[in-house]
């Protein structure tokens, strides 16, 4: 990351497309006077630098939280739109912008996993602090993010992003961002994540619509689901074999092989999930524990198995597997099956890396 700390910002247009990109992308005057998004980054950092808070940092808080600032707006270039009141919106350039710096801080300026997805979480939530009172159940959110990222960093993102715009309401803003840190001492969760009595204490509470917190649900649990999650050709074959032989598995590539589907027919492909469905209700249906081997790189697509295996009372542990940029590249080649480099980029701009609260369980097979 220190490719990128605290550089000129000429220096980083030069150096970087989507730093560019942020130049003439216009905000609405009303919540952002000063400009486009490239002069409100760079106000964002200064107020980040000069924030007493910020300096008692150690270096790698200091580092992370420099790469947020410098990031937490990078997708307003794809997601801004001229309503036709004239209005300006960027709405969604927080979940995007997520995405892009995932596969910035993995492509193009390689970074230790959980430093990557700290920021990753921080571009996510910067707008938590202003508006979680507008969250269907602001407890809950809150929670959540607290499982993804340190709130402490979170409200110094927060604060240093009002203060670095011009605005009328800016005071009313940072009432907002104080509140924030109030709810979150409250809530025990200001410097930590909440913590839960076990795993499944935790996948109900995020899971269904409880809103007791603390709440313990009975373990009922019958078997064990072991849902492989990783881009294609990081391991996953590999790691079954190795750490789950006496498992039977259920793979969408293995059915699309038996029947000679390809893998880019779209139409197909529901019949093959469809199928593999069918074979896990058969274990389900006998409490008997399995492998789910897909890819499994988007929460939506994690959810909907997520969903069938707990209605049979299964214990879900995700298991998320990568390694390098170049040594994935690498592994791809020297598969039986190698993917064209276009598909594989494709699919990492999905990337959504479990989280804990998804399953009872998950592991992290970084490497």
């Amino acid at each position: 990351m220190k490719s990128i700390l605290y550089k000129d910002w000429n220096e980083l247009e030069l150096a970087y497309s989507w730093i560019r990109d942020m130049k003439n992308v216009p905000q609405d005057p009303i919540h952002h006077a000063e400009g486009d998004v490239a002069i409100h980054t760079q106000m964002v950092l200064q107020e980040l630098m000069v924030d007493k808070d910020y300096q008692t940092l150690n270096e790698s808080e200091k580092e992370l939280l420099w790469c947020a600032a410098l990031l937490h707006d990078v997708e307003k270039r794809s997601t801004t739109v001229i309503e036709n009141d004239g209005r300006i919106t960027s709405h969604g350039h927080a979940r995007r912008g997520e995405l892009s710096t995932r596969e910035i801080l993995f492509k193009e300026i390689p970074v230790d996993f959980v430093v990557r997805e700290h920021v990753a979480a921080l571009v996510r939530y910067h707008g938590l602090p202003l508006w979680i009172l507008e969250k269907l159940d602001p407890l809950k959110s809150l929670l959540e993010a607290s499982s993804r990222v340190n709130l402490r960093l979170l409200y110094l993102l927060a604060k240093a992003d009002v203060l670095g715009r011009i605005c009328s309401d800016k005071n009313e803003m940072l009432e907002r961002v104080e509140f924030f840190k109030a709810f979150c001492i409250e809530q025990n969760c200001w410097d930590t994540s909440k913590q839960f009595a076990n795993g499944h204490a935790r996948f109900h509470y995020f899971n269904s619509e409880s809103t007791a917190v603390d709440y313990v649900p009975f373990d009922d649990l019958k078997c064990e689901v072991i849902l492989m999650s990783a881009l294609p050709g990081m391991g996953k074959d590999h790691f079954i074999r190795k750490h789950f032989a006496d498992y039977p598995v259920v793979s969408l590539d293995d059915i699309r092989r038996k029947h000679k589907i390809d893998p880019t027919d779209k139409a197909a492909n529901g019949w093959v999930v469809q199928e593999a469905k069918e074979q896990a209700r058969v274990y389900l249906r006998r409490s008997q524990s399995f492998v789910w081997n897909a890819t499994n790189i988007t929460r939506q697509m994690r959810s909907q198995q997520i969903d069938l295996f707990s209605t049979y009372q299964a214990r879900i542990k995700i298991v998320y597997i990568e390694t390098s940029y170049n040594q994935w590249l690498k592994q791809n080649k020297n598969r039986d099956f190698a993917l064209p480099q276009q598909v594989m980029d494709k699919m990492l701009k999905k990337l959504e890396v479990p989280h804990v609260f998804e399953a009872h369980e998950v592991e992290y097979v970084i490497g």
